[in-house]
């Protein structure tokens, strides 16, 4: 019997907590937008990304006219950054891009897609078409914005992500020679010959193939 009442007790409280749960969940609607944008600080400070992304889309579609909308996003961006996080910070930077990306912000912006597609290659053999497209958005960058205070770091990208291309090119011709295949690599030696970047130009790392040049 005392067994019985104990359990209809933590039956009762659980329906308890869970009413509780509930109210609390309904009371996180109809906010003002400096509510959530304080969240999402609030939750960046603590290191719970999940949350601060929640938070975003709970202030984005109550409050999505909002002027506090280009800074929250440009703090996730910068957040998922500091995390590592580079396609999420890529998402943001495009949202920020497609509504208030004009003008001088733009520049800024589009630096940062930059910076966080180049430090988002962790793998060279998986990420070529990336480390193509990267070099392809260097250039675009410098054409664009010629007079830009980020052209120096474009720059410094752009020279990096030609050695890591090269050096990954050398890496794979000299694996076809050693596998007895010299017209293919002759096909990835000639890929080199139009780099603007030579082997006397780069110290080839320690370890690995590309090792520490993207740190």
């Amino acid at each position: 019997m005392k067994l019985k009442r104990t359990i209809l007790v933590a039956i009762a409280l659980a329906f308890l907590f869970v009413g509780c749960a509930n109210k609390d969940e309904v009371a996180e609607f109809n906010k003002p937008a400096l509510y959530w944008y304080k969240k999402i600080g609030k939750s960046i400070s603590d290191g719970n990304m999940d949350k601060a992304d929640a938070y975003y889309i709970s202030l984005k579609s109550e409050h999505m006219r909002s002027p506090l909308m280009p800074t929250a996003i440009m703090m996730l961006a910068h957040a998922h950054m500091n995390k590592e996080e580079y396609l999420l910070a890529n998402y943001y930077l495009d949202e920020y891009n497609k509504r208030f990306g004009e003008g001088d912000d733009r520049e800024y912006t589009d630096f940062m897609k930059l910076k966080a597609a180049f430090l988002g290659i962790k793998d060279v053999y998986k990420d070529q078409k990336l480390i193509m497209d990267s070099i392809a958005n260097a250039n675009r960058y410098l054409v664009r914005y010629p007079g830009s205070a980020y052209a120096p770091l474009v720059n410094t990208i752009l020279i990096r992500l030609h050695m890591s291309q090269y050096l990954l090119n050398e890496n794979i011709a000299a694996l076809y020679e050693r596998t007895g295949k010299p017209d293919a690599a002759e096909i990835y030696r000639e890929k080199n010959s139009d780099s603007v970047v030579e082997m006397t130009d780069i110290t080839p790392p320690e370890k690995g193939i590309i090792g520490k040049i993207f740190d």
